[in-house]
């Protein structure tokens, strides 16, 4: 069973930059497809960055080109990023990272969860 593992976010002020973490545990391929969702409060979650098993990223129009996903496999360890710069405060919420096989739709594995605060 997949465990995905969070870490990074807090509160900035606008304008700022955060990193988000997310490492996981007990993969057996690396050929995910991994994602980077946001749910505001009183909203529903969204898309926000994705990258695929080969290194093709996906993003939100909200966030192109102020936003950065990338993944990396240092000692055998399988890391999920999210650089987010210029950081707006309609990018509060709660973050979560999640991956499934790139040959399905449907996300099997989450993380907890992180949140972000932009403050104007």
């Amino acid at each position: 069973q997949v465990r995905l593992v969070q870490s990074g976010g807090g509160s900035v002020q606008a304008g700022g930059s955060l990193r988000l973490s997310c490492e996981a545990f007990e993969y057996a391929t690396t050929t995910y497809c991994m994602t980077w969702f946001r749910q505001a409060p009183g909203k529903e979650r969204e898309e926000v960055a994705m990258i695929d098993s080969v290194g093709g990223t996906r993003y939100a129009d909200s966030v192109k080109g102020r936003f950065t996903i990338s993944k990396d496999t240092p000692k055998n360890r399988l890391m999920l990023y999210l650089q987010m710069n210029a950081l707006k405060p309609e990018a509060t919420g709660m973050y979560y990272c999640a991956a499934r096989s790139c040959y399905v739709y449907e996300y099997s594995y989450w993380g907890q969860g992180t949140q972000v605060t932009v403050s104007s």
